[in-house]
């Protein structure tokens, strides 16, 4: 009998937030139980197992994070894309680390071709259509973006940043501009 009020919906946005608590890697089914003060057996009419659940929860971060993206893009072109894009993640990760991390999730391939991380993809190379890169640079400069963007994010979420008097938002500043200037002189050896 399924349990009056859960679904795999309800579950994964609890799980969502469960990750924004404890962090990704420590939510489980068993941890999703204790939430709601039911049995794990409970939880197995809506979901296979952890793995299941971690899934659900990168696939839903993947689709909220490209929506937050979407939005800051909208009307944007340029470096003020460049900058709208690099701070609608770095905004998320600080929001949502668990669910940030969980965006990180490594999918099955199947999987991960019918995720928003495709939308991702193609927002960060409708950005750099602005700055005129044939391939194979785009290729690169789309993996540069992520790398440093990813990067930044990582260090600063770990306290990388807090024993420097420098303002992290002032370095960030700065990375975003030198990206756009690097991109906007990239030469093609």
């Amino acid at each position: 009998m399924v349990r009056a009020g859960l679904s795999a919906e309800r579950l994964t946005r609890a799980g969502a937030e469960l990750a924004d608590e404890v962090g990704f890697d420590q939510v489980t089914v068993s941890a999703l139980a204790r939430r709601f003060d039911v049995k794990v057996a409970s939880l197995y009419s809506h979901l296979k197992n952890s793995h299941d659940l971690k899934t659900r929860i990168a696939l839903f971060a993947l689709e909220e994070l490209a929506d937050r993206v979407s939005a800051a893009l909208a009307g944007r072109a340029g470096k003020d894309a460049l900058a709208a894009f690099a701070d609608a993640y770095r905004d998320y990760a600080r929001e949502h680390p668990g669910r940030y991390t969980a965006a990180r999730f490594r999918l099955d391939p199947e999987t991960a071709a019918s995720s928003a991380g495709v939308r991702h993809a193609q927002m960060t190379r409708a950005i750099l259509r602005g700055y005129d890169l044939g391939e194979p640079d785009q290729t690169h400069a789309v993996r540069m973006l992520g790398s440093v963007f990813h990067g930044y994010v990582s260090l600063e979420a770990s306290g990388g940043f807090s024993h420097t008097a420098v303002d992290p938002q002032e370095s960030w500043s700065w990375i975003v501009d030198s990206l756009d200037a690097l991109l906007r002189n990239r030469t093609t050896p």
